[in-house]
């Protein structure tokens, strides 16, 4: 019989108990972490570990979804967030992503409150597995605070809401919601304690490692507008593992692209942590991405691609990656074409552009067959940039990631622009400085935790 560890998640304290009541008892059939081991299993545990958020797959423009029948099929916290409602959920209904990033936290609390007095493992063992919990710790506190809080902004940061800052077990922590500039403060602090504490490379690569954190800073420097430094932990990654994917020799046998798991272009696996079928996407993405890009022929898809994995109807093409290899699932952490596309940004806002279209043409050479590939031209920088955006946007399509750089960007005069979106014959609208970007916190945890403030609408 596989032993059962109990966890006690924080989450718990938004959850559905109301309730702060710890019962620290060793049970029967249930162990409390006590070995080395014990704690190595836990930060091995891909169902808490790895899942993150699925909502943004929804809110950003790389989504369209227009089908009468695909709309059927929607419930309702999914049409709440692609219409960008003022409330998600009601009062009695969960929020998927913030239970789960939440029960991350906690685990990894766990985890550093306890791993170095545990016993049975030498010092080097438990130091790792400390600081793997600190990089996940770290990543779950970058979703958390760009879905529920506003884009960072150094003249606002220390007054702008961010999310709670759980950094114990203790279930008696305030849940009142920090400043947006003390989230990423420890977002940074965690993740340099654990660079010295990890090795170069994972032996898989659901295991943080060097190059996973440097590729989370470079991330976290990116959404603070610190170029330089975002750059720079670009550059210290790609140093580290640079693979990219040839898609070339997936063309004609896309079921044999590698799971994640052995991709070479993934440095730290996350997912969204749920299915989510058939994304469609929007025609404007389509129709940029052209019928000759290996991304459009093989990783989106006309319905007849899906077949049982998704029970309605729609015209067009909907993402269909998540099909390859039977793995269901969405995978959206930290990559080798994301450093390279961070790394090509930096360089376009420096002035660099010809240094820029060149690692975006590096990247593209791995996405079209030789007869169909042209290099991209240098132009400006503003025109570099604008490249650099656009290639993201295609890079990463059904994945969520796409919400993310759209909030980022609506602070960037060139690229804040109105969104709007048709749905059940209304229209809804987008503005770049809208409160809307921020994801609202579920009406059930603010009534069961008062202390936790909404935000604005």
């Amino acid at each position: 019989m596989r032993t059962k560890y109990l966890i006690l998640f924080a989450a718990l304290l938004i959850l559905g108990t109301g309730c702060r009541k710890y019962v620290e008892i060793e049970q029967k059939s249930i162990r409390t972490l006590k070995y080395t081991t014990d704690f190595r299993y836990v930060m091995n545990n891909i169902q808490t570990i790895e899942g993150t958020c699925s909502y943004p797959v929804f809110s950003g423009d790389d989504t369209e979804i227009t089908d009468p029948s695909r709309i059927l099929v929607m419930d309702d916290i999914q049409s709440n967030v692609y219409t960008w409602s003022a409330k998600y959920t009601n009062d009695s209904q969960s929020d998927s992503d913030w239970d789960r990033l939440y029960k991350t936290i906690y685990t990894c609390n766990e985890v550093l409150a306890g791993v170095r007095d545990s016993q049975g493992g030498t010092n080097a063992d438990k130091e790792q597995i400390y600081a793997e919990a600190l990089v996940h710790r770290a990543y779950t506190y970058l979703i958390l605070v760009n879905m529920y809080a506003k884009q960072y902004n150094s003249a606002t940061s220390s007054t702008d809401l961010g999310v709670p800052l759980l950094l114990t077990p203790n279930l008696y922590t305030s849940l009142k919601r920090q400043p947006v500039a003390a989230v990423y403060a420890q977002i940074q602090k965690d993740l340099t304690e654990s660079v010295s504490r990890l090795p170069a490379l994972p032996d898989y690569n659901m295991k943080p490692a060097k190059v996973s954190a440097y590729a989370i800073l470079s991330r976290t420097y990116l959404n603070m507008r610190d170029f330089n430094r975002a750059g720079l932990y670009a550059d210290s990654s790609l140093t580290l593992q640079s693979t990219l994917l040839d898609l070339q020799k997936y063309a004609t046998a896309p079921g044999t692209v590698p799971p994640r798991l052995n991709d070479p272009e993934v440095l730290l696996s996350k997912t969204t942590g749920v299915t989510v079928t058939a994304v469609s996407i929007s025609n404007d993405l389509l129709t940029s991405m052209g019928t000759r890009d290996l991304r459009y022929q093989i990783f989106t898809g006309a319905r007849s691609v899906f077949g049982s994995a998704f029970s309605g109807a729609f015209t067009g093409r909907a993402s269909s990656r998540y099909l390859l290899n039977g793995e269901f699932v969405i995978v959206n952490g930290p990559s080798v074409p994301e450093m390279m596309l961070v790394k090509a940004e930096c360089l376009a806002r420096s002035g660099d552009a010809a240094a820029a279209i060149a690692l975006v043409n590096n990247l593209r050479k791995k996405r079209f067959l030789p007869a169909n590939y042209t290099d991209l031209p240098t132009g400006t920088a503003d025109a570099a940039l604008q490249t650099v955006v656009d290639e993201k946007r295609k890079e990463f399509i059904g994945r969520g990631m796409r919400w993310f750089d759209q909030k980022r960007l609506s602070l960037d005069p060139a690229f804040a622009q109105t969104k709007t979106r048709t749905f059940k014959n209304q229209t809804y609208t987008l503005e770049p400085t809208s409160n809307r970007y921020l994801y609202p916190i579920g009406d059930k945890y603010i009534l069961l935790n008062p202390e936790v403030e909404q935000n604005p609408r």
